[in-house]
């Protein structure tokens, strides 16, 4: 995996149900191959950092193996999730192209070598805890470790007890940081508009989301993150923040043109 134009990484933030997922592949797919841009399938199996015991958590890790699996069959994308056990890694080694690392979990030192051993490329999050800078440190665990790719995300630092802030000169840090041709700078473009701790759950406001994005291209950054759901108002999850897949094609198209434009102008 190596830096080209643009790509994104798309989908929803739970697997709701095998038909949500499903539908929110093929409609991916179809922008990708209509807009001659690459896409990567995101969708995790297990939320288990909910704020509330009996919340949704997801279809668990043989089902949404089993779901990542048929995703990459009928739609020919790529595939990513995210693990939270160092036991977990090498299934899900076996099926996702990357594996990703939570932002709450990006200290855990278990994890992070984990990960690296597993021979994928390694999505690592940055903790809304954590200084770009610092997340140094946890590159420097993933490479000597045996990581061959790692793509570190930004996305968004605490700012007090209810919101999040993103700084875009950490995008400047996170790029200084990641130097070999393999690894890469992504912008985790809907988790970043969180507001967390919304009355037990995690609220947000999706309305800052071109704008962010727009900045974090500008910036410069290899990939967009983003949640993706047919019916955000209904999701299992990050219902606040989560892109209607009906818009999806705008923000593919609009962002790979303002990339463009971007590349084309010397930075100062």
């Amino acid at each position: 995996m190596t830096k080209s134009d643009l790509f994104f990484i798309l989908g929803p933030c739970a697997m709701d149900s095998e038909a949500l997922v499903l539908k929110t592949a093929v409609g991916l797919a179809a922008i990708a191959a209509a807009r001659q841009r690459r896409i990567v399938f995101k969708a995790s199996w297990d939320k288990a950092n909910r704020t509330q015991l009996d919340a949704f958590r997801g279809p668990g890790l043989q089902e949404g193996l089993r779901l990542l699996e048929r995703v990459r069959a009928e739609t020919e994308l790529e595939v990513l999730t995210d693990v939270h056990r160092p036991e977990d890694v090498a299934a899900v080694a076996e099926v996702a192209d990357l594996v990703q690392v939570p932002a709450f979990l990006c200290r855990q030192t278990d994890l992070i070598v984990a990960v690296a051993s597993c021979g994928r490329p390694m999505l690592l999050k940055k903790g809304q805890f954590l200084s770009p800078g610092d997340l140094g440190f946890v590159y420097e665990k993933a490479v000597r470790s045996g990581a061959a790719s790692v793509w570190l995300t930004e996305r968004g630092t605490s700012f007090g007890y209810g919101d999040l802030v993103v700084d875009m000169r950490g995008l400047v840090t996170l790029r200084e940081l990641a130097q070999r041709p393999t690894d890469g700078v992504v912008f985790d473009a809907t988790h970043s508009l969180q507001r967390p701790g919304q009355g037990g759950e995690t609220g947000g406001d999706r309305r800052f989301l071109g704008a962010l994005a727009r900045a974090a291209v500008a910036v410069g950054v290899d990939a967009l993150f983003a949640e993706v759901h047919p019916d955000p108002e209904h999701a299992a999850s990050d219902r606040a923040t989560q892109l209607p897949l009906d818009a999806a094609d705008d923000f593919v198209a609009k962002l790979s043109a303002f990339d463009e434009a971007c590349r084309s102008t010397s930075p100062f």
